[in-house]
């Protein structure tokens, strides 16, 4: 069992950036390939961006790529989400999520194929 906690969010201008932080607590961190995924209202979640437990592999929605990055520190039990030029279209609740990978470089977009997820937290873009 691992919990995660998003922090991070909250109300910014078009062009600004925001930094979204998980920290989970549980099972080895390491042993977790991680995600970001968003939900808009009155829909399904949708993939944002994914690490391999090792860091090494990433993959990223084609609609964030080249404004987001995501990172992990294994040391500090925790993945990043750094959100730079925001957009309106980018307001929704975003969610870390945590799926138990074998394959070191392995990366999930799939939100059905992970064992664990945060809360949430609000981001709100304004033009």
């Amino acid at each position: 069992q691992v919990q995660l906690v998003e922090s991070g969010g909250g109300l910014v201008q078009a062009g600004g950036s925001l930094r979204l932080s998980c920290e989970a607590s549980g099972r080895t961190f390491s042993s977790y390939a991680m995600g970001w995924f968003r939900q808009f209202p009155g829909k399904e979640r949708e993939f944002v961006a994914a690490i391999s437990r090792s860091g090494g592999s990433t993959f990223y929605a084609d609609s964030v790529k080249g404004r987001f990055t995501i990172s992990r520190d294994n040391a500090k039990n925790a993945v990043y989400l750094q959100m730079n030029n925001l957009k309106p279209e980018d307001t929704a609740v975003y969610y870390c999520a945590a799926r138990t990978s074998l394959n070191a470089a392995s990366v999930t977009t799939t939100p059905e194929r992970y064992d664990y997820w945060g809360q949430g937290t609000q981001v709100t873009v304004s033009s």
